[in-house]
Protein backbone atom coordinates (compact mmCIF):
# COMPACT_ATOMS: atom_id res chain seq x y z
CA UNK A 1 0.00 0.00 0.00
CA UNK A 2 2.79 2.32 0.59
CA UNK A 3 5.36 0.77 -1.45
CA UNK A 4 3.81 2.05 -4.81
CA UNK A 5 2.28 5.56 -3.56
CA UNK A 6 1.63 8.30 -5.80
CA UNK A 7 0.48 11.63 -4.07
CA UNK A 8 -2.35 12.38 -5.93
CA UNK A 9 -3.38 15.95 -7.51
CA UNK A 10 -6.06 17.61 -6.22
CA UNK A 11 -6.42 19.72 -9.37
CA UNK A 12 -6.54 23.06 -6.97
CA UNK A 13 -4.38 26.07 -6.95
CA UNK A 14 -3.00 27.43 -3.72
CA UNK A 15 -5.56 29.87 -3.16
CA UNK A 16 -8.61 27.14 -4.40
CA UNK A 17 -7.04 24.69 -1.86
CA UNK A 18 -6.63 27.14 1.28
CA UNK A 19 -10.42 28.33 0.59
CA UNK A 20 -11.68 24.33 -0.26
CA UNK A 21 -9.72 24.16 3.43
CA UNK A 22 -11.62 27.04 5.21
CA UNK A 23 -15.16 25.67 3.49
CA UNK A 24 -14.14 22.24 4.92
CA UNK A 25 -12.78 23.27 8.47
CA UNK A 26 -16.82 25.39 8.76
CA UNK A 27 -18.23 22.00 7.93
CA UNK A 28 -16.53 20.24 10.40
CA UNK A 29 -17.56 22.78 13.26
CA UNK A 30 -21.00 22.41 12.09
CA UNK A 31 -21.10 18.78 11.78
CA UNK A 32 -19.39 18.16 15.53
CA UNK A 33 -23.25 19.73 16.04
CA UNK A 34 -25.38 17.19 14.13
CA UNK A 35 -22.86 13.99 15.49
CA UNK A 36 -24.33 15.18 18.97
CA UNK A 37 -28.07 15.43 18.09
CA UNK A 38 -27.54 11.71 16.21
CA UNK A 39 -25.06 10.64 19.20
CA UNK A 40 -23.02 9.02 16.97
CA UNK A 41 -19.37 8.91 18.37
CA UNK A 42 -16.43 9.48 16.31
CA UNK A 43 -12.98 8.03 16.73
CA UNK A 44 -10.44 9.84 14.32
CA UNK A 45 -6.74 7.90 14.59
CA UNK A 46 -3.99 9.41 12.93
CA UNK A 47 -0.95 7.59 12.42
CA UNK A 48 2.05 8.11 10.32
CA UNK A 49 6.03 8.07 9.91
CA UNK A 50 7.69 10.14 12.65
CA UNK A 51 8.11 14.41 11.59
CA UNK A 52 5.44 13.77 9.29
CA UNK A 53 2.82 16.58 11.27
CA UNK A 54 0.68 14.25 13.34
CA UNK A 55 0.55 16.66 15.82
CA UNK A 56 -0.51 19.54 13.63
CA UNK A 57 -2.74 18.41 11.59
CA UNK A 58 -4.62 17.57 14.60
CA UNK A 59 -4.57 20.66 15.54
CA UNK A 60 -5.91 22.64 12.23
CA UNK A 61 -8.64 19.68 12.52
CA UNK A 62 -9.84 20.64 15.89
CA UNK A 63 -9.35 24.29 15.26
CA UNK A 64 -12.59 25.61 15.24
CA UNK A 65 -14.66 22.58 16.87
CA UNK A 66 -16.22 22.92 20.48
CA UNK A 67 -13.89 21.71 22.95
CA UNK A 68 -16.29 20.36 25.30
CA UNK A 69 -17.03 17.44 23.49
CA UNK A 70 -13.67 16.34 21.77
CA UNK A 71 -11.09 14.77 23.32
CA UNK A 72 -7.18 14.26 22.09
CA UNK A 73 -5.11 11.14 22.94
CA UNK A 74 -1.69 10.85 22.88
CA UNK A 75 -0.56 7.47 22.11
CA UNK A 76 2.88 6.51 24.66
CA UNK A 77 5.50 4.06 23.31
CA UNK A 78 5.91 1.53 26.47
CA UNK A 79 8.55 -1.31 26.32
CA UNK A 80 6.26 -4.60 26.31
CA UNK A 81 8.29 -6.09 29.13
CA UNK A 82 6.64 -3.08 31.25
CA UNK A 83 3.25 -3.53 30.13
CA UNK A 84 0.76 -4.73 32.80
CA UNK A 85 -2.79 -5.11 31.30
CA UNK A 86 -4.02 -6.99 28.04
CA UNK A 87 -2.82 -5.01 24.46
CA UNK A 88 -6.52 -3.38 23.81
CA UNK A 89 -7.11 -2.24 26.99
CA UNK A 90 -5.00 1.20 26.55
CA UNK A 91 -7.56 1.48 23.42
CA UNK A 92 -10.54 1.20 24.68
CA UNK A 93 -10.20 3.57 27.94
CA UNK A 94 -10.18 6.75 25.97
CA UNK A 95 -13.06 5.73 24.04
CA UNK A 96 -15.62 8.72 23.12
CA UNK A 97 -19.21 8.66 24.35
CA UNK A 98 -21.98 9.22 22.06
CA UNK A 99 -21.95 12.32 20.25
CA UNK A 100 -18.43 13.31 21.00
CA UNK A 101 -15.17 13.01 19.34
CA UNK A 102 -11.68 11.47 20.11
CA UNK A 103 -8.22 12.38 17.96
CA UNK A 104 -5.64 9.75 18.41
CA UNK A 105 -1.85 10.67 18.20
CA UNK A 106 -1.47 6.86 16.88
CA UNK A 107 -2.43 4.44 18.05
CA UNK A 108 -3.14 0.54 17.47
CA UNK A 109 -0.96 0.46 14.25
CA UNK A 110 1.82 2.09 16.05
CA UNK A 111 1.91 -0.34 18.83
CA UNK A 112 2.04 -3.55 16.77
CA UNK A 113 4.28 -2.35 14.54
CA UNK A 114 6.94 -0.77 16.90
CA UNK A 115 7.11 -3.91 19.22
CA UNK A 116 7.45 -6.36 16.16
CA UNK A 117 9.97 -4.72 14.42
CA UNK A 118 11.90 -3.95 17.92
CA UNK A 119 11.39 -7.78 18.53
CA UNK A 120 9.51 -7.48 21.64
CA UNK A 121 7.11 -9.96 20.57
CA UNK A 122 6.86 -12.52 18.07
CA UNK A 123 5.77 -12.57 14.72
CA UNK A 124 3.03 -15.18 15.91
CA UNK A 125 1.63 -12.46 18.54
CA UNK A 126 2.21 -9.61 16.36
CA UNK A 127 -0.56 -11.74 13.71
CA UNK A 128 -2.65 -12.06 17.18
CA UNK A 129 -2.81 -8.33 17.63
CA UNK A 130 -3.31 -7.76 14.04
CA UNK A 131 -6.20 -9.85 14.47
CA UNK A 132 -7.25 -8.29 17.84
CA UNK A 133 -7.43 -4.66 15.59
CA UNK A 134 -9.78 -6.28 13.04
CA UNK A 135 -12.35 -7.23 15.63
CA UNK A 136 -12.12 -4.08 17.41
CA UNK A 137 -12.52 -1.79 15.05
CA UNK A 138 -15.43 -4.48 13.95
CA UNK A 139 -17.14 -4.43 17.20
CA UNK A 140 -16.36 -0.31 17.42
CA UNK A 141 -18.44 -0.09 14.12
CA UNK A 142 -20.95 -3.04 15.10
CA UNK A 143 -21.76 -0.66 18.09
CA UNK A 144 -21.84 2.31 16.07
CA UNK A 145 -18.61 4.05 16.10
CA UNK A 146 -17.47 6.54 13.11
CA UNK A 147 -13.80 5.09 12.73
CA UNK A 148 -12.08 7.26 10.11
CA UNK A 149 -7.92 6.12 9.90
CA UNK A 150 -5.56 8.44 8.61
CA UNK A 151 -2.38 7.78 7.68
CA UNK A 152 0.59 10.56 6.71
CA UNK A 153 2.97 9.65 4.49
CA UNK A 154 6.49 11.17 3.70
CA UNK A 155 9.70 9.93 2.03
CA UNK A 156 12.98 8.75 3.37
CA UNK A 157 14.34 12.32 2.63
CA UNK A 158 11.60 14.51 3.87
CA UNK A 159 11.66 12.85 6.74
CA UNK A 160 15.46 13.34 7.32
CA UNK A 161 14.47 17.08 6.34
CA UNK A 162 12.55 17.27 8.84
CA UNK A 163 14.73 15.71 11.55
CA UNK A 164 17.63 18.37 10.49
CA UNK A 165 15.57 20.77 10.93
CA UNK A 166 13.56 19.92 14.58
CA UNK A 167 17.63 19.74 15.83
CA UNK A 168 18.95 22.88 14.75
CA UNK A 169 16.91 24.47 17.35
CA UNK A 170 17.25 24.32 20.60
CA UNK A 171 13.49 24.97 21.82
CA UNK A 172 12.60 22.07 19.04
CA UNK A 173 15.43 19.59 19.67
CA UNK A 174 13.61 17.83 21.92
CA UNK A 175 11.33 16.46 19.40
CA UNK A 176 13.75 14.23 18.49
CA UNK A 177 14.20 10.96 19.56
CA UNK A 178 16.01 7.97 19.51
CA UNK A 179 12.93 5.93 18.02
CA UNK A 180 12.61 8.71 15.58
CA UNK A 181 15.91 7.83 14.39
CA UNK A 182 15.91 4.55 14.51
CA UNK A 183 12.77 4.78 12.59
CA UNK A 184 14.49 6.97 9.62
CA UNK A 185 17.00 4.30 9.99
CA UNK A 186 14.89 1.20 9.87
CA UNK A 187 12.79 3.52 7.03
CA UNK A 188 12.72 0.30 4.59
CA UNK A 189 11.68 -2.19 7.57
CA UNK A 190 8.91 0.12 8.38
CA UNK A 191 7.54 1.15 5.43
CA UNK A 192 6.87 -2.45 4.32
CA UNK A 193 5.44 -3.12 8.11
CA UNK A 194 3.21 -0.39 7.65
CA UNK A 195 1.73 -1.19 4.34
CA UNK A 196 1.34 -4.76 5.26
CA UNK A 197 -0.40 -3.67 8.54
CA UNK A 198 -2.54 -1.28 6.84
CA UNK A 199 -3.70 -4.12 4.05
CA UNK A 200 -4.45 -6.67 6.77
CA UNK A 201 -6.40 -3.86 8.94
CA UNK A 202 -8.69 -2.61 5.63
CA UNK A 203 -11.88 -5.25 6.65
CA UNK A 204 -13.88 -2.77 8.85
CA UNK A 205 -12.60 0.13 6.99
CA UNK A 206 -10.36 1.39 4.46
CA UNK A 207 -6.96 3.68 5.45
CA UNK A 208 -6.63 7.25 4.05
CA UNK A 209 -3.23 7.30 2.78
CA UNK A 210 -2.32 11.61 3.03
CA UNK A 211 0.81 13.03 1.11
CA UNK A 212 2.00 14.43 3.94
CA UNK A 213 4.79 16.36 2.03
CA UNK A 214 2.84 18.89 1.68
CA UNK A 215 0.82 20.71 4.21
CA UNK A 216 -1.87 22.07 2.60
CA UNK A 217 -2.42 18.88 0.34
CA UNK A 218 -2.20 16.89 3.53
CA UNK A 219 -4.54 18.85 5.72
CA UNK A 220 -7.35 19.38 3.22
CA UNK A 221 -7.27 15.24 2.42
CA UNK A 222 -7.69 14.92 6.49
CA UNK A 223 -10.79 17.15 5.76
CA UNK A 224 -12.08 14.96 3.31
CA UNK A 225 -11.89 11.91 4.69
CA UNK A 226 -13.43 12.88 8.18
CA UNK A 227 -15.95 14.86 6.62
CA UNK A 228 -17.22 12.81 4.08
CA UNK A 229 -17.58 9.45 6.49
CA UNK A 230 -19.63 12.45 9.19
CA UNK A 231 -21.55 12.82 6.14
CA UNK A 232 -22.31 9.05 5.22
CA UNK A 233 -23.28 7.96 8.55
CA UNK A 234 -25.54 10.82 9.24
CA UNK A 235 -27.12 9.82 5.81
CA UNK A 236 -27.47 6.48 6.69
CA UNK A 237 -28.21 6.55 10.34
CA UNK A 238 -26.14 4.36 13.15
CA UNK A 239 -24.84 1.41 12.18
CA UNK A 240 -26.19 -1.50 14.04
CA UNK A 241 -24.21 -4.73 13.36
CA UNK A 242 -25.35 -8.38 13.09
CA UNK A 243 -24.51 -11.71 14.94
CA UNK A 244 -22.08 -13.76 12.78
CA UNK A 245 -21.13 -17.09 12.70
CA UNK A 246 -19.15 -18.10 15.47
CA UNK A 247 -16.08 -19.97 15.05
CA UNK A 248 -14.78 -20.54 18.81
CA UNK A 249 -14.34 -23.93 20.58
CA UNK A 250 -17.71 -24.19 21.98
CA UNK A 251 -18.12 -26.75 24.59
CA UNK A 252 -22.04 -26.92 24.47
CA UNK A 253 -22.97 -26.98 27.61
CA UNK A 254 -22.92 -26.92 30.80
CA UNK A 255 -26.99 -26.78 31.46
CA UNK A 256 -28.71 -26.09 34.26
CA UNK A 257 -30.73 -29.25 34.06
CA UNK A 258 -27.78 -31.46 34.72
CA UNK A 259 -27.13 -29.43 38.12
CA UNK A 260 -27.26 -31.58 41.23
CA UNK A 261 -29.53 -28.71 43.45
CA UNK A 262 -28.92 -32.12 46.85
CA UNK A 263 -25.64 -31.82 46.63
CA UNK A 264 -23.93 -30.83 50.41
CA UNK A 265 -21.18 -31.16 52.95
CA UNK A 266 -21.22 -31.41 56.52
CA UNK A 267 -20.38 -28.60 59.31
CA UNK A 268 -17.19 -30.88 60.14
CA UNK A 269 -16.04 -30.86 56.39
CA UNK A 270 -16.53 -27.34 55.87
CA UNK A 271 -14.73 -26.02 58.45
CA UNK A 272 -11.79 -28.37 57.65
CA UNK A 273 -12.14 -28.10 53.74
CA UNK A 274 -12.53 -23.74 54.39
CA UNK A 275 -9.94 -23.72 56.50
CA UNK A 276 -6.83 -25.86 54.08
CA UNK A 277 -8.39 -23.89 50.75
CA UNK A 278 -8.26 -20.53 51.83
CA UNK A 279 -4.22 -21.19 53.53
CA UNK A 280 -3.46 -22.70 49.84
CA UNK A 281 -5.20 -19.56 48.13
CA UNK A 282 -3.16 -16.93 50.31
CA UNK A 283 0.09 -19.20 49.18
CA UNK A 284 -0.92 -19.21 45.42
CA UNK A 285 -2.00 -15.02 45.71
CA UNK A 286 1.78 -15.16 46.12
CA UNK A 287 2.83 -17.01 43.00
CA UNK A 288 0.66 -15.56 40.83
CA UNK A 289 1.72 -12.08 41.79
CA UNK A 290 5.56 -13.29 41.16
CA UNK A 291 4.98 -14.74 38.16
CA UNK A 292 2.61 -11.89 36.87
CA UNK A 293 -0.36 -13.76 35.90
CA UNK A 294 -3.49 -11.68 35.83
CA UNK A 295 -6.97 -13.41 37.50
CA UNK A 296 -10.33 -12.45 36.72
CA UNK A 297 -13.41 -14.29 38.33
CA UNK A 298 -16.90 -13.49 37.08
CA UNK A 299 -19.94 -14.63 39.07
CA UNK A 300 -23.32 -14.55 37.87
CA UNK A 301 -25.82 -16.29 38.89
CA UNK A 302 -30.12 -16.18 40.77
CA UNK A 303 -30.98 -13.49 42.82
CA UNK A 304 -30.68 -14.48 46.53
CA UNK A 305 -27.62 -17.24 45.32
CA UNK A 306 -25.12 -16.63 47.88
CA UNK A 307 -22.68 -14.69 45.64
CA UNK A 308 -22.10 -11.89 48.17
CA UNK A 309 -21.15 -14.53 50.54
CA UNK A 310 -19.07 -16.84 48.09
CA UNK A 311 -17.31 -14.11 47.05
CA UNK A 312 -16.28 -12.73 50.94
CA UNK A 313 -15.24 -16.17 51.05
CA UNK A 314 -12.61 -16.28 48.47
CA UNK A 315 -11.49 -12.85 48.96
CA UNK A 316 -10.80 -13.20 52.50
CA UNK A 317 -7.22 -15.47 52.38
CA UNK A 318 -5.89 -12.43 49.22
CA UNK A 319 -3.50 -10.10 50.41
CA UNK A 320 -6.20 -6.77 49.83
CA UNK A 321 -3.25 -5.15 47.57
CA UNK A 322 -3.58 -7.16 45.00
CA UNK A 323 -7.14 -7.87 44.49
CA UNK A 324 -10.43 -6.08 43.16
CA UNK A 325 -14.18 -6.78 43.76
CA UNK A 326 -15.69 -5.06 41.27
CA UNK A 327 -20.06 -5.22 41.82
CA UNK A 328 -21.40 -4.21 38.76
CA UNK A 329 -24.91 -2.56 38.72
CA UNK A 330 -27.19 -0.65 36.28
CA UNK A 331 -24.55 1.23 33.80
CA UNK A 332 -24.45 5.13 34.62
CA UNK A 333 -24.79 7.49 31.78
CA UNK A 334 -20.96 7.65 30.57
CA UNK A 335 -21.01 3.86 30.43
CA UNK A 336 -24.33 3.94 29.08
CA UNK A 337 -22.79 6.50 26.08
CA UNK A 338 -20.36 3.98 25.40
CA UNK A 339 -19.49 0.20 23.84
CA UNK A 340 -20.90 -1.86 26.41
CA UNK A 341 -17.84 -3.54 27.28
CA UNK A 342 -15.98 -0.44 28.38
CA UNK A 343 -16.57 -0.58 31.61
CA UNK A 344 -15.03 -3.79 31.92
CA UNK A 345 -11.81 -3.40 29.38
CA UNK A 346 -11.08 -0.51 31.97
CA UNK A 347 -11.26 -2.68 35.19
CA UNK A 348 -9.47 -5.22 34.20
CA UNK A 349 -6.56 -6.55 36.83
CA UNK A 350 -2.97 -5.68 35.42
CA UNK A 351 -0.43 -8.08 35.84
CA UNK A 352 -0.06 -10.36 38.97
CA UNK A 353 -3.60 -8.72 40.37
CA UNK A 354 -7.07 -10.74 40.36
CA UNK A 355 -10.24 -8.77 39.79
CA UNK A 356 -13.49 -10.53 40.41
CA UNK A 357 -16.70 -9.55 39.15
CA UNK A 358 -19.97 -9.68 40.97
CA UNK A 359 -22.35 -9.57 37.66
CA UNK A 360 -20.61 -8.95 34.64
CA UNK A 361 -20.70 -8.34 31.11
CA UNK A 362 -23.20 -11.53 30.14
CA UNK A 363 -25.90 -8.81 31.84
CA UNK A 364 -25.82 -7.67 28.03
CA UNK A 365 -27.36 -11.21 26.51
CA UNK A 366 -29.75 -11.45 30.50
CA UNK A 367 -31.04 -8.81 31.83
CA UNK A 368 -30.85 -6.26 28.85
CA UNK A 369 -32.13 -8.48 26.60
CA UNK A 370 -35.37 -9.49 28.81
CA UNK A 371 -36.26 -5.80 30.21
CA UNK A 372 -35.33 -4.51 26.41
CA UNK A 373 -32.65 -2.27 27.09
CA UNK A 374 -30.78 -2.97 23.82
CA UNK A 375 -32.05 -4.28 20.59
CA UNK A 376 -32.25 -7.70 19.42
CA UNK A 377 -29.40 -7.68 17.10
CA UNK A 378 -27.29 -6.38 19.57
CA UNK A 379 -27.47 -9.12 22.10
CA UNK A 380 -27.86 -11.39 19.92
CA UNK A 381 -24.29 -10.52 18.70
CA UNK A 382 -22.89 -10.12 21.82
CA UNK A 383 -22.32 -13.89 22.30
CA UNK A 384 -19.62 -13.55 19.79
CA UNK A 385 -18.30 -9.79 21.28
CA UNK A 386 -17.97 -11.57 24.44
CA UNK A 387 -16.43 -15.03 23.58
CA UNK A 388 -13.68 -11.99 21.83
CA UNK A 389 -13.24 -10.18 24.60
CA UNK A 390 -12.32 -13.05 26.99
CA UNK A 391 -10.28 -14.96 24.03
CA UNK A 392 -8.31 -11.79 24.01
CA UNK A 393 -7.62 -11.84 27.92
CA UNK A 394 -6.77 -15.21 27.84
CA UNK A 395 -4.09 -14.67 25.07
CA UNK A 396 -1.93 -12.22 26.62
CA UNK A 397 -2.28 -14.71 29.76
CA UNK A 398 -5.49 -13.97 32.27
CA UNK A 399 -7.40 -16.89 33.70
CA UNK A 400 -10.66 -15.92 33.41
CA UNK A 401 -12.83 -18.11 35.23
CA UNK A 402 -16.62 -18.00 35.78
CA UNK A 403 -19.15 -19.14 38.04
CA UNK A 404 -23.17 -19.74 37.75
CA UNK A 405 -24.38 -19.52 41.67
CA UNK A 406 -27.28 -21.76 41.24
CA UNK A 407 -30.55 -22.24 43.05
CA UNK A 408 -34.54 -23.92 42.45
CA UNK A 409 -37.25 -21.11 42.50
CA UNK A 410 -38.55 -22.77 45.88
CA UNK A 411 -35.09 -21.91 47.80
CA UNK A 412 -35.15 -18.04 46.29
CA UNK A 413 -38.64 -17.40 47.62
CA UNK A 414 -38.00 -18.79 50.89
CA UNK A 415 -34.44 -16.45 51.20
CA UNK A 416 -36.29 -14.06 49.80
CA UNK A 417 -39.06 -14.14 52.63
CA UNK A 418 -36.67 -14.38 55.25
CA UNK A 419 -34.86 -11.25 53.97
CA UNK A 420 -38.19 -9.25 54.08
CA UNK A 421 -38.85 -10.38 57.46
CA UNK A 422 -35.67 -9.97 58.82
CA UNK A 423 -35.07 -5.94 59.63
CA UNK A 424 -31.39 -6.29 59.14
CA UNK A 425 -31.23 -8.15 56.06
CA UNK A 426 -34.21 -6.09 54.39
CA UNK A 427 -32.14 -4.03 52.87
CA UNK A 428 -31.20 -6.87 50.69
CA UNK A 429 -34.62 -7.61 49.13
CA UNK A 430 -36.11 -4.66 46.41
CA UNK A 431 -39.03 -4.61 44.25
CA UNK A 432 -36.91 -5.04 41.68
CA UNK A 433 -36.45 -8.92 43.37
CA UNK A 434 -39.74 -9.63 42.96
CA UNK A 435 -40.40 -8.48 39.49
CA UNK A 436 -37.55 -10.44 38.32
CA UNK A 437 -38.48 -13.39 39.89
CA UNK A 438 -41.65 -13.41 37.97
CA UNK A 439 -39.67 -13.69 35.07
CA UNK A 440 -37.85 -16.56 36.26
CA UNK A 441 -38.64 -18.68 32.99
CA UNK A 442 -37.65 -16.11 30.58
CA UNK A 443 -34.60 -15.52 32.21
CA UNK A 444 -33.74 -19.74 32.69
CA UNK A 445 -34.11 -19.51 28.88
CA UNK A 446 -32.16 -16.89 28.69
CA UNK A 447 -29.17 -18.42 30.82
CA UNK A 448 -29.12 -21.79 29.17
CA UNK A 449 -28.51 -19.84 25.65
CA UNK A 450 -25.26 -18.35 27.55
CA UNK A 451 -24.11 -21.30 28.48
CA UNK A 452 -24.69 -23.34 25.29
CA UNK A 453 -23.10 -20.10 23.46
CA UNK A 454 -20.04 -18.51 25.62
CA UNK A 455 -18.64 -21.64 27.19
CA UNK A 456 -15.75 -22.18 25.41
CA UNK A 457 -12.46 -24.18 26.04
CA UNK A 458 -10.44 -21.49 27.29
CA UNK A 459 -13.38 -19.71 29.34
CA UNK A 460 -15.33 -22.59 30.59
CA UNK A 461 -18.76 -21.86 32.45
CA UNK A 462 -19.24 -23.94 35.82
CA UNK A 463 -22.84 -24.14 37.37
CA UNK A 464 -22.28 -24.01 41.08
CA UNK A 465 -25.16 -25.59 43.04
CA UNK A 466 -25.85 -23.26 46.09
CA UNK A 467 -28.58 -24.36 47.63
CA UNK A 468 -26.41 -25.65 50.45
CA UNK A 469 -24.19 -22.37 50.45
CA UNK A 470 -21.60 -23.56 52.24
CA UNK A 471 -21.16 -26.51 49.68
CA UNK A 472 -20.99 -23.94 47.13
CA UNK A 473 -17.83 -21.87 49.00
CA UNK A 474 -16.19 -25.05 49.68
CA UNK A 475 -16.67 -26.31 45.28
CA UNK A 476 -15.94 -21.88 43.87
CA UNK A 477 -12.68 -22.47 46.45
CA UNK A 478 -11.89 -25.84 45.08
CA UNK A 479 -12.03 -24.81 41.20
CA UNK A 480 -10.29 -21.35 41.84
CA UNK A 481 -7.40 -23.38 44.01
CA UNK A 482 -6.49 -26.39 41.26
CA UNK A 483 -6.64 -23.64 38.36
CA UNK A 484 -4.69 -21.20 39.47
CA UNK A 485 -1.94 -24.38 41.09
CA UNK A 486 -1.95 -25.74 37.83
CA UNK A 487 -1.04 -22.29 36.11
CA UNK A 488 1.71 -22.21 38.34
CA UNK A 489 3.29 -25.58 38.01
CA UNK A 490 3.23 -25.59 34.31
CA UNK A 491 3.97 -21.99 33.65
CA UNK A 492 0.74 -21.40 31.66
CA UNK A 493 1.41 -17.49 31.12
CA UNK A 494 1.16 -17.22 27.14
CA UNK A 495 2.26 -13.68 26.79
CA UNK A 496 2.46 -12.60 30.74
CA UNK A 497 5.58 -10.55 31.15
CA UNK A 498 8.81 -13.49 32.14
CA UNK A 499 8.92 -13.75 35.56
CA UNK A 500 10.34 -11.45 37.98
CA UNK A 501 13.69 -11.92 40.00
CA UNK A 502 12.33 -11.21 43.07
CA UNK A 503 8.30 -10.29 44.39
CA UNK A 504 8.25 -6.28 44.93
CA UNK A 505 7.83 -5.38 49.08
CA UNK A 506 4.68 -3.25 48.25
CA UNK A 507 2.69 -4.15 45.83
CA UNK A 508 1.68 -1.48 43.21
Amino acid sequence: MLHDFKPSDDGLDKARRKAEINRLREKLAAQQQSVMAAKLPVIVLVEGWDCAGKGHLINELISEMDPRFYRVAVYKRVPENEERYPFLRKFFEPLPENGKFLFMDTGWMEDCVYKYLRREITAEEYERRVDACNIFERQLRDNGYIVVKLFLHISREEQLSRIAELRENIDTEWRVTGDDLWQHKEYKAFRRAYGEFMEKTSVCGEWHVLDAGNRKKRLLAGFQAITQAIDSALQNGRYVGRAGKSDFPLLGGPSLRDADLTRSVTPEEYKEELKRLQEKLAALHNKIYRKRIPVVICYEGWDAAGKGGNIRRLAYPLDPRGFDVIPIASPTPDELARHYLWRFWTRLPRSGHVTIFDRSWYGRVMVERIEGYCGENDWKRAYGEINEFEKALVDYGTIVLKFWIHIDPETQLERFELRQNTPEKQWKITDEDWRNRDKWPLYETAVEEMLQKTSTVYAPWHIIESVDKKYARIRVLRIVTDTLEQAVNEHITRGVKKECARPKKNRD
